[in-house]
Formats: C-alpha cells, sequence, structure tokens
C-alpha cells in the first residue's frame, strides 16, 4: 500500500508540473462538501458582523509562560471571540493544556497554527527535528521522502490540536547574504522548490493540514530581514515573474490551501513608497488573487514585524492589510485597536461587510475541512510519546543519508579503504567534548580524537600540531553552531586558522556540520584570501548542511563506506562550489549502524525481548554483565551493554557498569576467529589441504598415533583425540610444590612466560604441552567429541606455512584490513584493565582473580596465545569478522577467503554421521538441543565461549543476521553454569529471528 501510494503521488506531481496544466486546482477544503458547507453556514449565521470580524484575527500564543500570561491570552481570546491562534515556543504537554483551555472557552473552534518549517522542534522542545529546507535541497531523485516528511508532521501536529502550519518556504534563495531565508530555502533552483515544496505541501495537507506556502511574492533576494525592517526588492515585473514567482505560480496550479505574504517593498508590483506587500492591494488582490487564481487562506505574515510596523503602527496595519484582501491576520498585536480600526473602515466604506464575510465563511470551511465541527479536546496520555514515534528517527536518518554531499574526493579516497595503511586521527573543531562524528568513525577502526575550539589555549594547539605529525589520514570535523550568515555561520578567526592549517598538511578530510555558504566564509586571520581557495588541499570534502546527531552520525558512515552520498549543493556558494555540485559515491559494505526499523523490525518488540532474556540472566545471577550485538543484512540494529563486570568489590575489581566498548576473553569462540580463519586463507592459497593427514603439516607427528589423521575429520572433532588435558596437573608434585623446570614466582630469561603477576613459566614448557598432545591416547571409537587439542597445534602449522608468528599472521591478514584492531592477545599490552572484563577467580591453578589475561589454563600456559583460546576483544570488531563471513569471505569491497571455502567450511560434513559440526564452525543440531536459535536454518553457523560468549551467522535470505553476545559468566566460578540452563545466548539469538518474522508477516 505505501509502495502505491508513493506511485500515485509522484505521478500527481508529473502530472502537475507539466506546462499545458494551466487549469488553477481549487483547495480541497474549499471544494464542494455538505458536511462542510453545512457547518460553516449555520455557524455563520450565529455571529454578529463584529464576530465575523473576529474570525479574521490569530493571536501570538506562547506555552512557556507564567499563568497570569496564560489568563490574559484566555481573556483576550474569549473577550473579543477571536478566530485563531499562532502558537510559538513551549512544550507540547503545556500547549496541549493551554489549547484545552483555550478551546473550551470558544463558542467557535479555533484555528490552532504553528510556524513548524522543519517541525514541531522548531518551537517546542521533546518532539521531533526534521532537516531544514535547504538541507532538503540537496536531495537528488527522492521527494517522496519530503512528502512522507509532511505526512508524519501532520500527524504530529493534529494529535496535538494545531490545524496550519506556515510552511513550507518556497523562497528562492538567490542571495548567499539573506539573513531571514538561507537555510529556510529548498535552494536557488526554481524547479526544485517549486518540486520539493508541492512534495511537503501534498504529505500535509494529504493527512488534514492546512498549509501556508510563503513568502509572497519572494523574499529570497534580499539582504535584510523583515522581521527588523521593511526589505526593499529592487527586481523588474519581469525578473520577479521568471523566477520570485514561479513556485508560488506553480503550486496555485496545483490547489495549495494558504498562502503567506509577506513584508516587502516592492517597487516594480506597488509603487507607493515604504508599502509593505502585505498591506498592496495591487499585490494582495490584484496579483495573487485576480492574475495567479489563488482562492485560498491568505495570511499575512506576522503583524508585529518591523516590516510593517515601521510605518504603519499595529491596528492601522491590520485594517490595511484587509483591505489589501488579506483573508487572516496573524499574530496582531492590538487586537481592540484592529478591531476598531477594521469597524471603522467598513462604516467609511473602504473595506465592505460582504467581502468580510465571505473571508469569514471562507475561514470556517477550513475549520470544518480540519475536523473543528467535530471538535475533540488533546487528549494528554502518552502525548508525548505519540509525537515522537520511532518512524520519524528512521525518516530522519533517511533525509539526512539522501541529502549528504561529497564535493571533493582526490582519487577516489573516499570510501575509505586498506584500513590498514591509515593512521587515522580525528579532529573536531569548536567542540571540546567527543563528537557523535567521532564516536561513529571509531566504530570503523582505531581512530585517535583531538578537540580543538577558538578558546584552546596556544599551547596545546602546539602539542595538537606535533602529534599529527604521526598520522597519515585526518578526520577534520567542523562543528559550526550558528546557521546564520549574521553570525558568520559561528565561525571564529581562530576557527579559520586551524582548518586552514589542517587542510595545508595535505592529509585531511574535511566535514563542515554546518551551513554551506560557511564554505565561502572560512578565512585566514588576517587576510583576504578565502579558505574556499585553499581549502582544496584538502583530500576530500563532505557537506551535511547541518549539526546534528544524524548528520554527525552518518557523515562518518560515509567516509568509512556505510553508505553512499548522492546529495547536490542547492545553492551556489562561490565559484569553486556551485550549485548542483556533488559526487557520487557508492558504499563498500561495511556494517551500517541503523535502528531496526530500517530492516523492517519493530525495535520496541525487539528490545523488550532481549532486555527481559538478559535481565533474567543477570538477576540470576548467571552472568554481571554482556554486550549484545546484533545485525540484519549487514545494518547493525541493536548494540546494548548490560550490567557490571562483577558482581561486587570482594575479589579486587570493582562492579563496573559493562560499555559497548569493553573487550571480553572469547575462550573457544577464538577457534573460529584465528585458527579457522587462517586454515581458511592457506585453503585458498592452496597451502593446506583439508583432506590431508596431520602428519603432513606437523613432522614431528609422523610417528605418531595421530599422523594419519584427516584433517577434515579433526576439524569436525570426529578424528577420536581427547577431549582435552589439563596440562597444569603435570607441573605439580603430590604436596602442591612446583616441579623442576615448571614454574617460578619471578620472572627471569628461564622462566619468561607471564602466567600471573607472580607466576612465571620455564621457556620451553610450550614444547612439553605439544608433546604431550602428540603422545595423548586416541579414543577408542570414530565419533563427535569435541575437542581443544588440534587448536592448540595450528599457530605451529600456520607459521611453518606462512613464515610469520599467529598473532602478527591474524592482524595483517584480517583484523587490521577489516578495522577489528582490538580483537588481540593478551590484552593488558594494550588496553588498561578497566576496558576488559575480568573472568574467574582460579583457587586451583593460578590462585589469583584472571583479569586480562585468557581464562584458560592450557592457553595460560602458551604466553596467552592458542588457537583454541587466548582471543579478547569487543563485541563490534568480532562482528566485523563474523559478517565477513556472512558475507561469503568479501567485506568492504575486499576479499579474504574465497566464497567457495566459506561454504566448504560452513556445510554440515557428517550430517550421515549424526555430527553437526561444519570445519571449525558450529552447526545447529539435527534436533534441537539449544546449542543454537531454535529458528536457526541450515546455512547457519557460529560457536559458542566457555568463559559466556556467543557468536552466530545466518546467511539465508530470510534473516541474514550476524549476532554476538559477550559476558563473563565464569565470574567468580566456572561452577556457575545458569547461562546454560536459561539457555540466554541462544534464546537472545531467538528473539532476533522472531523479531525477524514479526516483520516479514
Amino acid at each position: 500500500m505505501a509502495n502505491c501510494r508513493s506511485v500515485v503521488f509522484l505521478l500527481f506531481s508529473v502530472l502537475s508540473f507539466v506546462s499545458s496544466y494551466a487549469q488553477t486546482a481549487t483547495p480541497t477544503f474549499l471544494q464542494p462538501n455538505a458536511r462542510i458547507n453545512r457547518w460553516a453556514d449555520s455557524v455563520f449565521a450565529t455571529l454578529t458582523p463584529d464576530e465575523r470580524i473576529a474570525q479574521l484575527i490569530m493571536v501570538a500564543g506562547y506555552s512557556n509562560r507564567k499563568p497570569a500570561y496564560e489568563d490574559s491570552l484566555v481573556t483576550l481570546v474569549r473577550t473579543n471571540k477571536l478566530g485563531g491562534v499562532v502558537m510559538f515556543q513551549g512544550g507540547p504537554i503545556r500547549q496541549a493544556k493551554l489549547t484545552n483551555r483555550l478551546q473550551a472557552l470558544s463558542t467557535v473552534p479555533l484555528l490552532i497554527a504553528m510556524d513548524a518549517e522543519w517541525g514541531l522542534a522548531m518551537r517546542l522542545d521533546s518532539t521531533v527535528r526534521y532537516p531544514y529546507q535547504m538541507t532538503l535541497g540537496a536531495i537528488q531523485g527522492n521527494d517522496s521522502l519530503i512528502y512522507q516528511m509532511g505526512a508524519n508532521l501532520a500527524r504530529q501536529a493534529r494529535r496535538l490540536g494545531v490545524h496550519v502550519n506556515f510552511a513550507p518556504s518556497v523562497d528562492v534563495n538567490n542571495n548567499p547574504n539573506n539573513p531571514v531565508i538561507n537555510f529556510r530555502s529548498f535552494g536557488e533552483d526554481k524547479y526544485a522548490v517549486a518540486r520539493k515544496a508541492l512534495a511537503y505541501v501534498r504529505g500535509m495537507e494529504d493527512n488534514q493540514l492546512l498549509t501556508s506556502i510563503k513568502h509572497f511574492p519572494g523574499h529570497g533576494d534580499t539582504g535584510t530581514d523583515s522581521h527588523f525592517d521593511l526589505p526593499l526588492i529592487g527586481k523588474s515585473r519581469s525578473q520577479l515573474d521568471s523566477l520570485e514567482l514561479y513556485p508560488f505560480r506553480e503550486l496555485i496550479k496545483a490547489g495549495v490551501s494558504g498562502v503567506m505574504v509577506a513584508h516587502l517593498s516592492i517597487p516594480a508590483l506597488d509603487t507607493t513608497r515604504n508599502r509593505p506587500s502585505t498591506l498592496s492591494p495591487a499585490i494582495v488582490t490584484n496579483l495573487l488573487k485576480t492574475e495567479l487564481g489563488f482562492q485560498g487562506l491568505i495570511f499575512s505574515d506576522a503583524m508585529n514585524m518591523k516590516g510593517v510596523t515601521k510605518y504603519f503602527p499595529s491596528g492601522q496595519a491590520d485594517e490595511l492589510g484587509l483591505e489589501a484582501g488579506m483573508d487572516v491576520l496573524e499574530f496582531t498585536e492590538d487586537v481592540p485597536a484592529a478591531l476598531a480600526q477594521i469597524r471603522q473602515a467598513v462604516l467609511d466604506g473602504r473595506i465592505t461587510q460582504e467581502s468580510l464575510d465571505e473571508r469569514c465563511r471562507k475561514v470556517l470551511r477550513a475549520k470544518a475541512w480540519v475536523g473543528l465541527d467535530q471538535y475533540k479536546p488533546v487528549v494528554l496520555d502518552n502525548l508525548v510519546n505519540d509525537l515522537n514515534p520511532v518512524q520519524d528517527e528512521l525518516l530522519n536518518r533517511r533525509l539526512t543519508e539522501a541529502s549528504l554531499t561529497v564535493l571533493k574526493n582526490d582519487r577516489n579516497l573516499l570510501p575509505l579503504q586498506r584500513l590498514d595503511t591509515l593512521r587515522i586521527a580525528s579532529v573536531a573543531i569548536e567542540s571540546d567534548k567527543l563528537t557523535a562524528f567521532q564516536q561513529m568513525a571509531a566504530n570503523y577502526t582505531q581512530v585517535d580524537h583531538f578537540n580543538l575550539t577558538s578558546k584552546t589555549p596556544d599551547s596545546t594547539i602546539a602539542q595538537v600540531r606535533d602529534s599529527l605529525k604521526n598520522y597519515n589520514l585526518l578526520l577534520v570535523d567542523i562543528h559550526l553552531n550558528n546557521i546564520r550568515p549574521g553570525a558568520r555561520y559561528g565561525l571564529q578567526a581562530k576557527t579559520a586558522g586551524l582548518v586552514s592549517e589542517l587542510v595545508a598538511t595535505g592529509k585531511a578530510v574535511v566535514t563542515v556540520f554546518g551551513n554551506a555558504y560557511a564554505l565561502d566564509k572560512l578565512t585566514f586571520p588576517n587576510d583576504t584570501v578565502l579558505v574556499s581557495r585553499n581549502i582544496e588541499q584538502a583530500r576530500a570534502i563532505v557537506m551535511p548542511y547541518q549539526l546534528t546527531n544524524y548528520t554527525e552520525d552518518l557523515s562518518a558512515q560515509l567516509i568509512f563506506g556505510a553508505i553512499g552520498a548522492s546529495g547536490k549543493l542547492p545553492v551556489t556558494v562561490n565559484q569553486r562550489f556551485r550549485a548542483g555540485d556533488g559526487l557520487a559515491i557508492q558504499p563498500i559494505g561495511r556494517l551500517k549502524y541503523t535502528i531496526p526499523e530500517e530492516v523492517g523490525i519493530d525495535s520496541r518488540f525487539l528490545t523488550q525481548q532481549v532486555d527481559s532474556l538478559v535481565n533474567v540472566g543477570i538477576s540470576q545471577r548467571a552472568f554481571p554483565g554482556c554486550v549484545v550485538q546484533m545485525a540484519k543484512d549487514g545494518k547493525v540494529i541493536f548494540r546494548k551493554a548490560y550490567g557490571t563486570f562483577t558482581y561486587d568489590a570482594s575479589l579486587g575489581a570493582e562492579p563496573k557498569p559493562v560499555q559497548l566498548d569493553d573487550l571480553f576473553d572469547m575462550a573457544s569462540v577464538t577457534k573460529i576467529s584465528t585458527s579457522t580463519p587462517a586454515l581458511m586463507r592457506l585453503v585458498d592459497e592452496g597451502k593446506f589441504n583439508i583432506d590431508g593427514k596431520m602428519a603432513d603439516y606437523l613432522p614431528s607427528f609422523k610417528k605418531s598415533n595421530k599422523a594419519n589423521l584427516v584433517w577434515r575429520d579433526v576439524l569436525t572433532h570426529q578424528a577420536r583425540l581427547k577431549a582435552w588435558i589439563p596440562f597444569w596437573r603435570d607441573t605439580k608434585n603430590p604436596d602442591g610444590t612446583w616441579k623442576p623446570k615448571t614454574f617460578k614466582t619471578e620472572r627471569s630469561s628461564r622462566f619468561p612466560i607471564e602466567v600471573t603477576d607472580s607466576l612465571y613459566l620455564f621457556r620451553n614448557y610450550p614444547k612439553t604441552i605439544f608433546e604431550q598432545i602428540r603422545d595423548s591416547p586416541l579414543n577408542e571409537k570414530k565419533e563427535y567429541v569435541y575437542s581443544d587439542l588440534s587448536f592448540i597445534l595450528y599457530p605451529q602449522i600456520v607459521k611453518r606455512l606462512t613464515g610469520e608468528n599467529f598473532e602478527d599472521y591474524l592482524k595483517e591478514t584480517f583484523y587490521r584490513p577489516l578495522g577489528a584492531t582490538t580483537l588481540t592477545y593478551n590484552p593488558r599490552r594494550f588496553y588498561s584493565l578497566n576496558r576488559i572484563a575480568p573472568t574467574e577467580y582460579d583457587s586451583l591453578f593460578r590462585n589469583t582473580l584472571i583479569w586480562g589475561r585468557v581464562h584458560d589454563e592450557g592457553a595460560a600456559m602458551l604466553n596467552g596465545l592458542s588457537g583454541h583460546a587466548g582471543l579478547f576483544g569487543t563485541a563490534n570488531d568480532l562482528m566485523k569478522l563474523m559478517e565477513m563471513y556472512r558475507q561469503g569471505g568479501t567485506y568492504a569491497g575486499q576479499p579474504f577467503i574465497s566464497a567457495r571455502t566459506m561454504a566448504e567450511f560452513t556445510r554440515y560434513q557428517f550430517p550421515e554421521l549424526g555430527n553437526r559440526r561444519g570445519l571449525g564452525f558450529e552447526k545447529p543440531s539435527f534436533t534441537y538441543t539449544g546449542n543454537a536459535p531454535r529458528s536457526a536454518t541450515k546455512d547457519s553457523f557460529g560457536h559458542s565461549g566457555f568463559t559466556g560468549t556467543f557468536t552466530w551467522m545466518d546467511p539465508d535470505p530470510k534473516y541474514n543476521l550476524t549476532y554476538v553476545f559477550l559476558s563473563n559468566r565464569v565470574y567468580p566460578t566456572r561452577n556457575n553454569n545458569r547461562i546454560s540452563m536459561l539457555n540466554t545466548r541462544t534464546n537472545v539469538a531467538e528473539a532476533l529471528y522472531q523479531a525477524i518474522k514479526r516483520g516479514i508477516q
């Protein structure tokens, strides 16, 4: 149905702009309707002539003022029986209460209006804020998004009891120094302005919200703000016809319901000196009504603005506005004076009562059309929630994404590739705190952050300048907290100097979070040379047009290739940056961070399900804390940290709240994160044969009982290997003392392997471990027995086949190119314990809390590095590796493993034997046992870890999901197995499956 509506809308838009379409449509509220006409006529018949005049006046209302103000407003409206109120600053609950109070005391329901060009948030707190019109002007070929914005805004307005939106602005902004329109315009292309304005209008009016396009006959080409003075438009009539009037003409043809007239002096239309257009019969009646054929409601711009009151005092201006042909006077300041002047004008014959009566009937028809003939008070229950639907977050993301504009991309730098070759620093200009842009950038790879403002001491800047020499790429994000030209868009001289210095390095990708015209205003200190001439030294330039969380978030995702860019500049900034500029950027498949609704999932359902399952686990002390991360179709839709590192501080680790970027011991998830990808890569390179024998790659095994074991059997845990060997037990004497050449309490050249702060292993003991594996007995029967032993050997095989140390090989081949930089062994080398979840208090072997060291005893004796355990990392970085698997071995356009090898390793190998394993990978049991999500398909795969970790991928097109669950369930003891009893890890994954199924339905 939604697609059908979009097609109908687009078809209508095309028809509306066919040049032969000259018939002016009647606004919907004035079209024949028995109910509307009957109510309007019946109400009109009850009104006195004075009350009919009062229906044409709207006063200002504020919901953020004291009770005395509200009392005076109520008295003003009730005493004069006014027709409407224009609401300004406040909050939704307060405005709703004020609206209900005013409506309850009005004989004729009030028409409530707002100036909400970019949403109710233009005036109210706790409401949705949409992009500015200039931002929307950058969107190419997707005006249906703007239609949806209008529709959503209409529903919010109506829920709040608002009936008119004084929007959109259809001014063609062809003056960069325009102090009042500027970012409020769709741009300088009259065709685009008309097309986008129509989409916005249709969205609102199709959902029963009256609109008022503005500022007739065109406020775009002036350097004066009509709030403070009367602007002079010196254009000829032909110039006005060809440009300024075009959008108004087209929308009037399409049947727009309202037009707002601006306070402008336009000699080409009215030669009377200092007469504002709002008071001009030549402009309001002759041009707008007669020549353009507009039949709807004509609203004045606010009658308190200096553009009208400078030469015409309140009262007189109101009367002259109606005399000029206005239907509704907005923001009348002195209502008694205005009513008196209008009555006198009727007596004097300057205005006929009949014309006022006709305007009153028009207002009453509009009131009936918006449902005031069946008026109901605004319901306060759930009002704020209803005004902030999650669908609007998705729409805001889509609008922002569609508007992002890349103005330079030297040598196709964007999107960033080969992350392993980049040393990246982000430099936030005019922000002294970590920004949303910086936070999002850090999701993709290691990024070091610096923050500079115009108040940063020179000594600090010098230190930062020195530090930046160590990086080969600078992400410079400029945060401009003012959108207006009068404030130089928030730019300071020092800011300009910092930017010029950074781009001069030739290493900068610059993102300007602010008005597009700011590109022309960044100047060197004490210099007249425009930075726009020097900003060419930046390697890439991204223009998001505004400073919002959405623009920061999505600009970073654009730079790293999770999303593309298709926006075009809607205005000309200077000779270098002209309207229509914008380079197309294609996404390359890195994880996108978004909300569940983007992939058709109800975020409330998913969150409730996951929260419930995890909180039960924490409350039953199955684990102290965890991180859950979920993705569908390569889009991360759920990321949440729960609980704390520990239950208390009794063992020395504080119960710090878990954070998304904390590192966990992966335990056996290490098997598919280290050994398995290494083997797959070696298979692709022809260096490893999964149907070869153990002795082929382990020469020391040639005379062992394992020489002829086939790797395919080994990797599927059916090669008769023992499950595990408690290596540490062989290091102790019966009396509990350490055997010779095992452990010492102090480090030395002979005992260098650090197992704890006070326990060091003999340097050659790892060789003993490998020999123990070699010499261990085999199980009698060839059947599935999960075994760690072969995975302990893979680091040796990888080193033998590649010549590289295992960890170096993994980091260079997989982790750094993926941007998974936290995946590491022995994380204490790189991260503070404050970021690493502690695991078990080991009372049998190490007699200490295991924190920042591998939990597995065998891996600990191998210097923390093994193919079966020892890997640490964040949920986000683990997901990058897993997402590469789900995508068939490719990530961000870079092949890591062939699709053929991925398919081979992740399929059931011996289902006929009842063995559910892939090669290295776990797969769903043939009958449900809880080892995988209940809905997991036969193509899915993953692995669990002893410490409470789990990851699962399902490439089935129906699901396309990637899931990571990291916890430290072994804290403080491995004897706690409640996580398995509750089946928390796979049940949380099942919640994602169920959420996807609900979305499909």
